[in-house]
């Protein structure tokens, strides 16, 4: 296997499918939470929906860089999230973000042997391999909050 499928299953694995290094994937995690719960704070903590929006955010700027355009996400909005009011306004989010994924998955997978070594938009920013395997580590740490969050929440629903 290339290293570029072996990437994109990592990704895969953390964002869709996976359940072997957390024994389970953003996708199933948020595909069983309703909005009420999905917008439920928690203290100070942020919810599972801020968090959705703040990993789809970061894989739609990365996107992008994929895709031919610039880096143009900043760390400063990426929990500017606009109200989630309804479930349908969770269910966008939600098909945004698997479909993001998806997106995502399908472009690492199909790079070109050498592109993980090329810089990411700029020399900046290192190369693709550290920015993919950063994605990967970013939404593994934000998934063990989704998960605990959501274990508070249905604790509390009892």
């Amino acid at each position: 296997m290339s290293r570029n499928k072996e990437l994109a299953n990592r990704l895969a694995e953390v964002l869709l499918n996976g359940g072997w290094i957390a024994n389970t994937n953003y996708k199933s995690q948020i595909e069983a939470v309703t909005w009420k719960q999905a917008t439920q704070k928690i203290g100070t903590l942020n919810s599972i929906a801020a968090l959705t929006f703040h990993v789809n955010y970061y894989l739609a700027g990365i996107i992008n860089v994929f895709k031919g355009g610039g880096l143009e996400i900043r760390d400063k909005y990426s929990f500017d999230m606009p109200p989630i009011e309804s479930q349908s306004d969770w269910e966008r989010l939600r098909s945004e973000f698997i479909i993001n994924s998806e997106i995502l998955v399908q472009e690492i997978s199909e790079l070109a042997d050498s592109k993980p070594d090329e810089p990411f938009a700029d020399e900046k920013y290192g190369t693709y391999l550290r920015n993919i395997e950063g994605v990967i580590e970013h939404s593994y740490y934000h998934l063990g909050q989704i998960s605990l969050l959501k274990k508070m929440i249905t604790e509390t629903d009892k």
